[in-house]
């Protein structure tokens, strides 16, 4: 798996193409959370689910389905007044789209057992054929070692790198938008 930090950066790249009219210090904390929450499968581990199975690391939690169910439902809680809006379906998309993020970052990365996106569908899993990001250790403790380093680093350039290139990108072309209706 990619880290926290990888995931939550995803987030605020993906919350940096929507509107600053729906953006707000919840929208980034529940994006952030989101592109975090498929991870919370690795309790299983402690119940004795296996790897492999629907409910294992990397299965439903990390299909795009799951990533669509848990858009909508974070919609409706959070932002139930709006949910049968335009900026509802805003909402559902970026949440959905943050969610599903987690998978393609885990699905690039050197470990594991793949992904499990078409889940309950087939559950077989799936890597991408390039595989640049390091495997993140699970667990805090084995974090903070020189294997936590080296997928910091990989982290670093693989996502952090895009991910601020894409938020100055989309930065860029709002000032020069804006800037040409000044000039209307």
């Amino acid at each position: 798996m990619a880290s926290i930090f990888g995931h939550a950066l995803t987030a605020v790249a993906i919350g940096n193409s929507f509107s600053k009219s729906v953006t707000n210090w919840k929208f980034w904390l529940l994006g952030m959370g989101c592109a975090m929450f498929p991870d919370a499968d690795v309790i299983g581990f402690s119940f004795g689910i296996e790897y492999s199975s629907f409910w294992g690391h990397r299965g439903f939690s990390h299909s795009l389905l799951f990533a669509l169910i848990f858009g909508v439902i974070i919609t409706l809680i959070f932002y139930k007044k709006q949910f049968s809006t335009k900026k509802g379906i805003l909402f559902i998309l970026f949440f959905f789209l943050c969610t599903a993020s987690h998978g393609v970052l885990d699905a690039m990365t050197t470990g594991g057992r793949g992904i499990a996106f078409f889940s309950p569908f087939d559950n077989t899993r799936h890597f991408f054929s390039w595989r640049p990001i390091k495997v993140s250790p699970i667990g805090i403790e084995r974090f903070f070692s020189e294997r936590g380093f080296r997928v910091l680093k990989s982290e670093f350039i693989w996502i952090a790198i895009p991910s601020l290139m894409y938020i100055l990108s989309t930065f860029i072309v709002r000032k020069i938008k804006s800037k040409k209706k000044i000039h209307q």
